[in-house]
């Protein structure tokens, strides 16, 4: 029985690789609609309308679970506002950048989030962060100047936008864990989608222009890119561990650079590609330590139950150097 319990098990991890890989392809393509309607529509107005689909989508997900009004009892209300808030900036700041920012250098820039995420998550979550995560942090900081080249090359707005964008995504993730630790996901997806509902549409209403009929289809485009990422994510965190399906977040990179091309007639330049690599080695480092610490720290739980001792809690793992 062992022997197809294994097979099952590869089989739902391969099938989380292929949806994840599925849904960043989608959202690439989201991305490049996104570019495409704000060069005549307010960033407001296109996140109002995408929001219109996903929070729908997000509060009927929670509806499935039980009633909604239930879903609303936080004991961390206040972090589960702040949360939704840096999730709707987030895509504001990234539909501002994408007007100005070719595709592929905004998604190499965007790239940095998780080394942000390490770092806002000491005061956040209260984690120790030692010298390896330290030092790729700094590569891929340095990654991040290489492409923005100051003193080189003239600031773009577009590129203060992007960066902007990456912080409130970092910040949204360490809230995301901190609420975790409290809250149900049912709370969660309510409360990210009631909030940005209202936030995105009392902004944007006072943006809004009529949409012509090329309009209206990138605007169905999106609405329906977005629900359909977003399950699909959904469903290959279900497959396969976050550990195993988090790497594949890199392929917005190459992906955004066939798509800036092949939209926009856009290639990416030598410097700024390497810029991004950097950004990507030192994001998959610090992965590979975190899942090396994880796994230390599981070892040691095991072995202190095996001795009848009581394990330490997980947000205090053992005075391991990261």
């Amino acid at each position: 029985m062992s022997i197809p319990a294994a097979g099952a098990k590869s089989d739902n991890i391969a099938r989380g690789i292929v949806l994840s890989v599925v849904a960043i392809l989608i959202f690439g393509l989201q991305d490049a609609a996104t570019k495409m309607l704000v060069e005549s529509y307010s960033p407001f107005q296109v996140t109002m309308m995408r929001y219109w689909a996903f929070g729908a989508f997000s509060l009927w997900l929670v509806s499935r679970q039980g009633p909604i009004t239930r879903a609303f009892a936080s004991k961390v209300p206040w972090f589960q506002v702040a949360r939704a808030v840096l999730l709707v900036a987030d895509i504001w700041m990234f539909s501002t950048a994408t007007r100005t920012v070719p595709l592929a250098e905004l998604q190499a820039m965007i790239l940095i989030y998780p080394l942000l995420v390490t770092l806002v998550a000491i005061p956040i979550l209260g984690e120790t962060v030692g010298i390896f995560r330290l030092s790729a942090v700094g590569a891929g900081l340095v990654g991040a100047l290489i492409i923005i080249r100051p003193g080189f090359v003239p600031f773009e707005i577009g590129v203060a936008y992007a960066l902007l964008a990456a912080v409130c995504y970092a910040l949204y993730i360490a809230f995301t864990r901190r609420v975790a630790r409290e809250d149900s996901t049912a709370t969660s997806m309510a409360y990210m989608g009631l909030i940005g509902l209202v936030l995105t549409s009392g902004v944007g209403i006072f943006f809004w222009t009529p949409l012509d009929g090329p309009g209206m289809a990138l605007t169905a485009f999106i609405m329906v890119s977005s629900v359909s990422a977003h399950w699909l994510m959904i469903e290959a965190l279900t497959a396969a561990p976050a550990s195993v399906v988090q790497p594949f977040n890199y392929m917005a990179l190459p992906w955004g650079i066939v798509l800036s091309y092949l939209f926009f007639g856009h290639l990416i330049d030598t410097v700024a590609l390497m810029g991004g690599l950097v950004i990507v080695l030192a994001g998959l480092a610090v992965m590979a330590r975190e899942r090396q610490l994880a796994l230390r720290r599981g070892r040691l739980a095991a072995d202190l139950q095996a001795r009848g001792s009581t394990p330490p809690a997980p947000q205090e793992p053992p005075a391991a150097r990261r």
